[in-house]
């Protein structure tokens, strides 16, 4: 479903029984993801640094969201631009504090993940990474974040459908979840930040610091709390659309299908990382569930 969705939106042939403002705005999306795309894979290459996309990550959807509500401004545009802004200022916040950004825009962190994956089997090389870096990375991914803000290309495509009840539904939920992510992060920086102090005084995490990786908080519940409260955000988000168009299924699915994919593929290499280094990491992959809470636990 979710690879028919998004063959079907970048052929652009079901552009034609729109209006040229419609048009123009989603050839101007589809122009400024490849743009971006480009140029995180030259400087990437260039630089060695392979985070340019996770700088950007968190400031494409505000921007894609306010050039929408500028060709297209109505209630809703404007109330999912304000949404997503807070995501974005939030996101970005936690991407900074962990060193992720620079006043040299290109450098910066660089996650961990790529590091491993270019010393791969499969990727080893320049040559293959490089493809990896140009299709997955560069592309890919910024395709990816395109799709998961499309809702806001529904409201804009019917904006005179009034607010009504799964908007307001929709507004809590995300700002539910916003509250949960932010959670979630300031316990993990909170964390990391005792675990490399190791002074060995601190009461806050005993356990887990024994351990050697998070298990209280919201993370005794599931094992990546604010990777599940990301794609709730995006998964709600997506009810806008279905507000703005009184369509459940619609063309703007393909985005956090495509979301929920990456994130499992990404947790997967996470914990594997994680087992590898912590013994008793398998115990607690046992005990506790990786995205979604149960709701009768087992004592």
């Amino acid at each position: 479903m979710g690879t028919l969705l998004l063959t079907g939106f970048f052929s652009l042939s079901w552009l034609e029984g729109y209006d040229s403002p419609f048009r123009e705005l989603v050839i101007t999306w589809i122009t400024i993801m490849l743009v971006v795309a480009v140029l995180c894979f030259i400087v990437s290459e260039i630089t060695r640094n392979y985070s340019q996309v996770d700088k950007l990550w968190s400031l494409l959807p505000p921007a894609y969201s306010w050039v929408t509500v500028a060709a297209v401004p109505s209630a809703r545009t404007v109330i999912m631009a304000a949404l997503v802004t807070i995501w974005g200022l939030r996101l970005s916040y936690n991407f900074h504090r962990k060193g992720g950004y620079s006043i040299i825009p290109w450098k910066g962190e660089e996650d961990y993940r790529w590091k491993i994956l270019r010393e791969s089997s499969a990727l080893k090389g320049r040559l293959r990474f490089g493809v990896f870096n140009l299709l997955f990375i560069s592309l890919y991914q910024n395709v990816i974040i395109l799709l998961f803000t499309t809702p806001i290309l529904m409201a804009a495509l019917h904006p005179g459908i009034p607010l009504g009840v799964i908007d307001i539904l929709t507004a809590v939920l995300m700002l539910t979840f916003l509250i949960t992510e932010t959670v979630a992060d300031n316990q993990q920086f909170r964390f990391q930040t005792m675990k490399r102090s190791a002074s060995g005084g601190e009461q806050e995490y005993r356990d887990s610091l024994k351990k050697g990786f998070l298990t209280e908080g919201l993370w005794k519940y599931v094992r990546h709390p604010n990777f599940a409260s990301e794609q709730a955000i995006w998964i709600s988000f997506y009810f806008f659309g279905v507000a703005a168009s009184g369509k459940w299924i619609n063309f703007t699915l393909s985005g956090p299908v495509l979301l929920v994919l990456l994130f499992i593929g990404s947790s997967i290499m996470t914990e594997k990382i994680s087992s590898s280094k912590y013994p008793d990491y398998s115990t607690y992959q046992k005990d506790v569930p990786k995205f979604i809470p149960r709701i009768f636990r087992k004592k």
